[in-house]
């Protein structure tokens, strides 16, 4: 495959695949780590105004959104993809340079090329598609910041545009299956207070590490009960990095946190998390005098490139769609007939966006592309362009299905997400 070269400027409404690939390279040579995404973003709404969409635009956390406009006010679909990336480590691991975006044997590589600026590329050319075939409901696209830091950027779109899409199109990597959900995140810390003291006279201070191994085995006996699920499999609790305060060697310690990483099933919110972490502490640390012990919510301070700040619970939802629910009997019947095979429906193994769209806010939420999940966060990193062309084909197909579906199901009641629907923000 050979690609138009950077400098090459693009012909107006030019929605062929190469110049969708083309795009996707211009994007890996942009780095956008969470937070430092400006530069992707701007050349995200340029390539929105250049291919004719009615609105292009940032809010203020720093997303990328574009809207296509319907003919009528059917319910709208929401296509989704990150701009962000994980870091590349050492480039000179990387075969292929990181932020090149070479093409070479029948692949894109680098740094995003499928995690998932690649993805992101197809569903922008595959909404671009619509500007003069218009859709019955409008067709949104909302390109997030920081969904590799808990999703922020996703989150605050939700929670503060007004816009409740109909269903929401993600597009991480499924490897042209479709996925319906995953397991909720949630990083939670316990910590041991005690009295710090000169290392040489322990007895004058409270050593909270005394507490530690109490600690870690009430965190084994709650991991031990964790339940299961018939699809998502078993929720997991595991402890992933222990500190202290201060941090010197010869020093008793004040102060001791564990986090925690905890795997969570749909219905499980951080209240519930805490609510079981606290009473199996409780059961297994002994009391002891000027010493105590807390467990805490995730909280993190994100900063966008645009200079707004907030404050929030690092939590993610799970959700998962059920195989019977319609809009997911729409995708599959629409992808059988584009990509003539009968797609598997299973969930992610990581978490998505779509905790946000999906198990905090109620909003139908499937996904799918191209990409394996096991090429994610590795020096590795590519983007099968055969794949890539089946899905570019597909998602305009997949879209209309999605939007045929919300359309006969107004005013039936349906089930089959769980959690089951929340209120509107």
């Amino acid at each position: 495959m050979t690609l138009p070269s950077p400098e090459e400027d693009a012909p107006a409404r030019d929605l062929s695949f190469e110049r969708c690939i083309q795009f996707a390279a211009d994007l890996i040579r942009i780095p956008s780590l969470p937070g430092e995404e400006e530069a992707a973003a701007r050349r995200i709404v340029d390539e929105l105004k250049m291919l004719g969409f009615d609105e292009a635009y940032m809010d203020n956390a720093g997303n990328a959104i574009g809207r296509i406009t319907g003919t009528s006010g059917a319910p709208s679909v929401l296509l989704c993809s990150h701009m962000d990336v994980v870091d590349v480590g050492d480039p000179a691991a990387w075969e292929h340079p990181p932020y090149r975006g070479v093409v070479e044997d029948g692949f894109l590589h680098g740094r995003g090329a499928m995690d998932l600026k690649g993805p992101l590329a197809l569903q922008l050319y595959a909404a671009a598609r619509f500007v003069e075939d218009r859709p019955e409901g409008d067709l949104l696209c909302v390109f997030s910041v920081y969904e590799e830091k808990g999703g922020w950027g996703m989150m605050h779109f939700m929670d503060t545009s007004g816009i409740r899409p109909g269903a929401v199109i993600l597009g991480e990597a499924t490897g042209l299956d479709l996925c319906t959900g995953h397991r909720g995140h949630a990083e939670l810390a316990v910590e041991i207070h005690g009295v710090a003291a000169h290392a040489s006279t322990p007895e004058r201070g409270r050593n909270p590490n005394d507490l530690l191994p109490h600690v870690l085995l009430a965190v084994r006996d709650l991991s031990d009960a964790q339940p299961s699920h018939p699809v998502l499999g078993a929720a997991t609790l595991t402890p992933t990095v222990i500190e202290v305060w201060p941090r010197s060697g010869n020093v008793v310690p004040d102060r001791v946190r564990v986090t925690l990483d905890w795997r969570v099933l749909p219905g499980w919110d951080e209240a519930a998390a805490l609510e079981q972490i606290r009473d199996a502490v409780a059961a297994r640390v002994p009391e002891v005098e000027g010493m105590r012990v807390e467990v805490l919510p995730g909280r993190a301070r994100f900063q966008a490139w645009t200079g707004y700040e907030e404050e929030n619970s690092n939590f993610t939802p799970g959700f998962l769609m059920e195989d019977d629910h319609p809009l997911v009997v729409a995708a599959a019947e629409t992808l059988r007939e584009v990509l003539g095979r009968t797609p598997e429906i299973r969930p992610w193994k990581f978490g998505t966006d779509g905790g946000h769209s999906c198990g905090t806010h109620g909003v139908p939420t499937i996904g799918f592309a191209p990409g394996r999940e096991a090429l994610a966060h590795t020096n590795r990193e590519r983007l099968d362009l055969d794949e890539a062309r089946l899905a570019f084909d597909a998602y305009p197909a997949l879209i209309r299905g999605m939007q045929a579906a919300l359309v006969a199901a107004q005013g039936v009641p349906v089930r089959g997400i769980h959690p089951p629907l929340a209120a509107t923000h």
